[in-house]
């Protein structure tokens, strides 16, 4: 009888975007597998093969009866599917999973933290004592006695363990998502007027206003340089950028923007250079790992997640977080020093390849499933 392997994702394009090809691994390798998001399925999916489980995980939702109702909806559908394995990718699927999990005799779980968020980011008020009220529910969905939890980040791995709701013995790091170096291909950089990306949510705490006002700061210096912003705003968080704030930034000539785009690689071969000034808590940005891949010198801040995916002053450079002045220089720095640019890009590209690249991040994906199947099997 083949193995049953559910993915939960609080999204089901990260799910596309993020785990699609361990899913299409793993169904390779024999496994029934089914994925279980808030909202429609993608055709990808669909395509694909896979079974789709519609279910309410709003991402934003902070009503504790939707929440609730999100947590038995899992019971229900654990109970209905009965999988072997279940993989819990972002905090409410592997908080809400993994309780599910336990109370619904799942004999193997693997729980992904891709990144803290801004609850762990952020000294609020509000944030700690969401970390306060929390904290008990981590407990329950880090204790399952045969589970795995992968980090992408040494610092997300250790403040988690010293939280008390993780056990070392349990954690796995794993860099990442992984990149498809044949959708990244290695090109020259292009001619004329040097082009600077960012590419994400566009999320204050992504550090899109710290973009902006480095693009403020070279303009007042005479600078010639495009910076193009690459993403949509997202009404649902508190720290979006209003859609009135872009406008009024292209109309000042500081940005051009593309919108949500999914050709990211042919966008970053038609830069020059490739920057996340992030304070959020990120888990390993997919978005450098393609810069890298892509061959680009890479500026992100010296922050967690963000400064695991360089090689600092090898394939880019560190930035402290919050300061648009840092990053207008190292931009300047990189715009007239052509050969230090392409340094840092040519060894972005070994980094991808030895690191990063999609086939070495699905076979320890792999192994962890095979790891805790036997493992239950030898419980039993």
């Amino acid at each position: 009888m083949r193995k049953k392997l559910l993915f939960v994702v609080n999204d089901p394009a990260y799910f596309v975007s993020h785990r699609f090809d361990i899913g299409i691994d793993a169904k390779k390798a024999g496994y029934e597998v089914h994925v279980a998001s808030h909202g429609g399925c993608p055709i990808e999916i669909f395509d694909a093969g896979l079974a789709y489980h519609k279910i309410k995980m709003p991402r934003k939702s902070r009503n504790p009866f939707v929440e609730l109702y999100s947590l038995l909806s899992l019971v229900c559908l654990f109970r209905k599917i009965s999988p072997d394995l279940v993989h819990l990718v972002t905090i409410k699927p592997y908080l809400y999973g993994g309780i599910a999990a336990r109370l619904t005799g799942v004999p193997g779980v693997v729980s992904a933290v891709a990144g803290l968020g801004l609850m762990f980011s952020s000294g609020d008020f509000k944030y700690r004592l969401l970390r306060f009220f929390l904290y008990p529910f981590y407990r329950l969905a880090f204790c399952h006695k045969n589970q795995k939890i992968i980090f992408q980040n040494t610092d997300d791995r250790e403040l988690l363990i010293k939280w008390g709701v993780v056990e070392k013995d349990k954690s796995v790091m794993i860099r990442g998502s992984g990149v498809d170096l044949r959708l990244c291909p290695y090109l020259p950089e292009p001619d004329g007027v040097p082009i600077v990306s960012f590419a994400a949510r566009l999320l204050v705490d992504k550090g899109v206003e710290v973009f902006v006002d480095a693009s403020r700061i070279l303009r007042e210096r005479g600078t010639v340089v495009r910076f193009w912003l690459i993403g949509k705003a997202d009404p649902s968080n508190a720290n979006t950028v209003s859609g009135a704030q872009l406008k009024q930034w292209e109309a000042d000539g500081l940005v051009e923007l593309l919108g949500f785009r999914q050709d990211i690689p042919s966008l970053f071969a038609q830069s020059n250079i490739v920057t996340l000034p992030s304070f959020y808590g990120e888990g390993l940005p997919k978005v450098l790992v393609e810069a890298a891949a892509c061959g680009r010198a890479v500026i992100t801040t010296d922050h967690p997640g963000c400064r695991d995916a360089i090689e600092s002053d090898v394939t880019g450079l560190l930035i402290p977080i919050r300061k648009a002045l840092a990053l207008a220089d190292a931009v300047e720095d990189l715009i007239e020093n052509f050969g230090k640019r392409k340094c840092l890009g040519q060894a972005g590209r070994i980094l991808a390849e030895r690191e990063f690249a999609i086939e070495k991040i699905v076979d320890a994906h792999m192994r962890i499933y095979e790891d805790l199947l036997c493992k239950s099997e030898a419980m039993k």
